[in-house]
């Protein structure tokens, strides 16, 4: 029986997943958004959610909390400076999970798990730019 274990294994050692743990949620910090594994982006929600609990409240015990984790002096400015002032008037369900369908190589199911708070300030910063059409010039 598997009492008081929380988590998934992953098909990895202990170390594995710790590492891929605080890659995948570095990486959602900075990016705002990342497409991995459902099983994954289920994992990452409980070490995201923790972490930016720890940006609202924002002192220095739980700014070295932070990086005790992360290991990643620029991931934790972005969390405190950017996600945890976001995030102040939210009390809680800071991520959303969204299937995208099966992987093509191995037919795995693959998710999208983005910052809710984030959506819409990614598509404002991202305006398509009109390129100017060069006309050949003719000698």
């Amino acid at each position: 029986m598997r009492h008081n274990k929380k988590g998934k294994y992953l098909g990895r050692t202990t170390s594995h997943r710790k590492a891929l743990m605080r890659n995948l949620v570095i990486s959602l910090i900075q990016h705002k958004k990342i497409k991995t594994t459902h099983s994954k982006a289920l994992e990452i929600r409980r070490f995201i959610d923790r972490m930016i609990t720890y940006a609202k409240k924002g002192t220095v015990h739980h700014r070295r909390l932070a990086f005790k984790f992360l290991q990643n002096k620029e991931a934790v400015k972005i969390l405190f400076d950017e996600i945890g002032p976001a995030c102040s008037e939210r009390p809680g369900g800071y991520t959303r999970v969204l299937k995208l369908g099966l992987r093509q190589g191995d037919a795995a199911p693959v998710s999208m798990i983005q910052l809710v708070d984030f959506i819409g300030v990614e598509k404002a910063e991202k305006k398509p730019e009109k390129k100017e059409k060069k006309k050949a010039v003719e000698a």
